[in-house]
């Protein structure tokens, strides 16, 4: 099997009848997945997965916090030491011939060969997947490289291919069927600014046409712009999972008031009110909410004669998420 290509593997679907039942609501799942390797490094450490049907799933942690080795045992190109999994609902390994043609994957490196076009390229990985019709291949390919903005660069060598459109015509090849699930690691790794836009656009597209995309990165901005879920790894354990706006926590947890009486404002908050941690900073004066309602603060303030000039709950940002989840940095561009 080459890396970053469409998962090929060894015998065709058979009929779906004869496929193990398949759950619903998931696209991807596991329970206790953990891989220990013979050097004794535990990289995957009991990894509960719930990627939703129709989301868009970041998958996110520093560089070494196991979500590529993650991603190989989901596609079965490793074997987990321990646990069990899902891919579109059907137990795996079991349902490998069945679940893994409707799947789409780039993972590591682009394993195309830079003297032959772009069509021909992908013409050799669609001729490598026994599933497919080699009747319908050339209409195939061109849809596969009209969707990801190629068509025009299609009899172009490979070699000569910038790296946006390198990384492009890999996704191409999870595109050349339908798919119900796209799986994507680092995508826009070490691409320059527009790439990056180029391959962020690309997958939302996949999303919008309904597919599941399970997206692995060390980039918040990939997530801030394109996910609906996030599974923060760290260490090889799953130290997060849920929603965008669950990673971002609950309410704001200070009040910042912008008023020409900051003295006046933070008597207020810290007398009054009760609030604790009053800071003055200029004509800002900030304090921890607590139980109350942003709101209730504003009209206190005006009641006791403080102009309030401007009132804001920030929240904290998503770089303070992980950190306070990792207890590493993660790269913000």
């Amino acid at each position: 099997m080459t890396s970053r290509d469409e998962v090929v593997f060894g015998r065709p679907a058979r009929a779906a009848e004869d496929a193990p039942r398949a759950a619903a609501n998931c696209a991807l799942s596991s329970a206790g997945l953990s891989k220990r390797f013979r050097s004794g490094q535990l990289a995957v450490d009991s990894v509960d997965l719930a990627v939703p049907t129709g989301s868009v799933y970041g998958f996110l942690g520093p560089n070494g916090s196991g979500k590529t080795t993650t991603i190989r045992m989901l596609l079965g190109l490793i074997q987990p030491t321990a646990g069990s999994y899902e891919v579109l609902g059907l137990p795996m390994p079991d349902g490998l011939p069945y679940a893994l043609p409707r799947v789409g994957s780039l993972v590591e490196g682009p394993g195309f060969h830079p003297y032959l076009s772009g069509r021909a390229n992908l013409a050799r990985q669609d001729a490598a997947d026994r599933t497919a019709n080699p009747a319908t291949a050339s209409a195939r390919i061109d849809a596969a490289l009209g969707r990801v903005g190629l068509l025009a660069a299609a009899d172009k060598r490979y070699g000569a291919y910038s790296l946006g459109m390198k990384q492009r015509l890999a996704i191409a090849t999870s595109l050349l069927r339908r798919r119900e699930l796209v799986i994507l690691d680092e995508p826009t790794n070490g691409l320059d600014p527009q790439g990056t836009r180029e391959v962020r656009g690309l997958i939302r597209q996949i999303a919008a046409d309904g597919t599941t995309v399970f997206l692995s990165s060390h980039l918040l901005a990939e997530v801030e712009q394109i996910c609906t879920h996030v599974g923060v790894m760290r260490t090889g354990r799953l130290v997060f999972q849920g929603t965008l706006e669950e990673l971002r926590g609950p309410g704001a947890g200070r009040v910042v008031v912008r008023t020409p009486r900051p003295e006046l404002a933070a008597e207020i908050l810290g007398g009054e009110l009760q609030l604790a941690d009053v800071r003055v900073s200029g004509l800002e004066v900030s304090a921890e909410l607590g139980s109350i309602l942003p709101e209730t603060v504003c009209e206190r303030l005006v009641k006791a004669g403080v102009p309030v000039a401007g009132l804001e709950t920030p929240r904290r940002s998503l770089e303070e998420e992980f950190v306070q989840l990792t207890g590493e940095g993660f790269d913000v561009d």
